[in-house]
């Protein structure tokens, strides 16, 4: 892909909550979860960016502050005024009310490892399960929105040399139609970018912010959770409005 024409729409940011490794299994969160968040470049523009930079501005002065969901939970850094119960509430207000407006569409994949590790003697590597389920069913969506032969970026933080390396391979291989689940991602080309950690992206921020709430709700679904009520509607869904198995699959 050379022209600018052949690029798509939309573009695609990803990241995940919990890890990925099976060798030792927090009981607190034995979940791996992947996330995708897919946008109209022209609303990431208009409206994603300068809604979370407004915000940093709001609170910070600038907009240097990398959005952070841990942080945010455990405060610590830029995010030491949480401590003070006025200030987090006023925080989580606006921030609540920052990720309602985001004009985004959630393709999520949860990894049981528990489920896994039992009923696999050689367990799929969680990371590239998830992968091929979201691949998958992004693929479905960008279809349907007229995205069939446009190529598509897929944003991805980096995690580290071999971690990388595995990701792209497995990537590689989910477009081959060669994945660890015999899905393909046929008429609309993917390109992934797996970019470092001191980029300031606003997309790979809301994705961070998104992923740990859909993990509490899947351990916890009878527990109020507010972030997870306002990303209900924003997942993908079937013809019937479901997004149970399309817009959030767990796995096995």
């Amino acid at each position: 892909m050379s022209t600018l024409a052949a690029f798509g729409e939309y573009i695609v940011f990803i990241d995940e909550s919990g890890d990925h490794g099976l060798m030792s299994i927090d009981p607190e969160f034995p979940l791996f979860v992947l996330v995708f968040v897919i946008v109209e470049k022209a609303a990431y523009l208009q409206r994603v960016v300068p809604a979370m930079k407004a915000l940093k501005f709001d609170f910070w002065g600038h907009d240097t502050v990398v959005l952070h969901a841990h942080e945010i939970r455990k405060p610590r850094g830029d995010f030491s005024f949480l401590q003070i119960r006025e200030r987090r509430e006023k925080f989580l207000a606006a921030l609540n009310g920052l990720v309602a407006g985001m004009p985004i569409t959630i393709v999520a994949a949860a990894i049981d490892k528990l489920q896994l590790a039992q009923r696999y003697k050689s367990p799929f590597n969680p990371y590239h399960v998830a992968l091929g389920l979201c691949m998958e069913r992004t693929n479905r969506f960008l279809r349907a929105h007229g995205q069939e032969g446009r190529l598509t970026h897929l944003i991805a933080e980096a995690r580290g040399e071999r971690e990388d390396a595995e990701l792209e391979l497995e990537f590689r291989r989910v477009m081959d139609g060669q994945g660890l689940l015999p899905y393909r991602t046929d008429g609309t080309p993917f390109e992934m970018r797996i970019t470092s950690k001191k980029i300031n992206s606003e997309g790979l921020q809301l994705a961070d912010l998104v992923a740990h709430p859909i993990g509490r709700h899947i351990l916890k679904p009878d527990q109020p959770n507010r972030a997870f009520e306002i990303l209900r509607s924003k997942f993908l869904t079937n013809a019937e409005g479901e997004f149970a198995g399309w817009g959030l699959k767990i796995f096995p």
